[in-house]
């Protein structure tokens, strides 16, 4: 059985790289189950054993990966004792990009499913804004809100120049990077 589980997971691997390579270059409405197949090398029956179509295979993935990120997100809010800071919250983040960057780097892409991108910042709006409203006591509801999306935006920014540069800098480091320009704004630059 767990050679089955193994080989599956393999071949679901070689399915999703496929997928992402394909979707770097092209629209999904013009990639085929065909051309995924001979890309991953495996059989149409193979790929139909795991999905029903492109579009399920793509739903899964993201789902996946949305999966991912709300458990990054989750220990932010778990009171653990000490102080939560912007810093651990993009950390966490980031590591969660990280080990999703081939499906980031699409959907960041021309090709990418804007509603999943969407989805992943309005997720993170609803954790990160608990989160701020437990590190900035008594800042008004609207202010964070602008915060936030300011903050995403440029965090947005950092992640299109982190996958760029082939993510070199460790996630601790871009963290730190985040909240410098977060908490310092210019003066980060000094």
């Amino acid at each position: 059985m767990k050679k089955n589980d193994q080989r599956t997971r393999l071949t679901k691997l070689l399915i999703r790289k496929s997928m992402t390579s394909l979707l770097s270059q092209k629209p999904i409405q013009s990639i085929s189950v065909k051309e995924l197949c001979e890309t991953a090398g495996i059989n149409r029956g193979t790929f139909y054993a795991h999905y029903t179509d492109l579009y399920d295979l793509l739903a899964q993935m993201e789902e996946e990966m949305m999966e991912h990120f709300q458990q990054a997100l989750r220990p932010l809010l778990e009171e653990q004792g000490e102080v939560l800071t912007p810093v651990k919250i993009t950390e966490g983040i980031f590591r969660c990009i990280k080990d999703n960057a081939d499906l980031c780097i699409v959907t960041l892409g021309p090709y990418g499913d804007k509603q999943f991108a969407a989805r992943l910042l309005d997720l993170g709006r609803q954790w990160c804004l608990k989160s701020y409203t437990k590190y900035f006591e008594g800042v008004s509801q609207t202010k964070l809100e602008y915060y936030y999306a300011f903050v995403s935006a440029g965090c947005i920014g950092i992640l299109e120049q982190w996958l760029h540069d082939g993510m070199s800098t460790s996630t601790e480091e871009i963290a730190q990077i985040a909240q410098g320009i977060m908490l310092s704004g210019i003066q980060f630059l000094r």
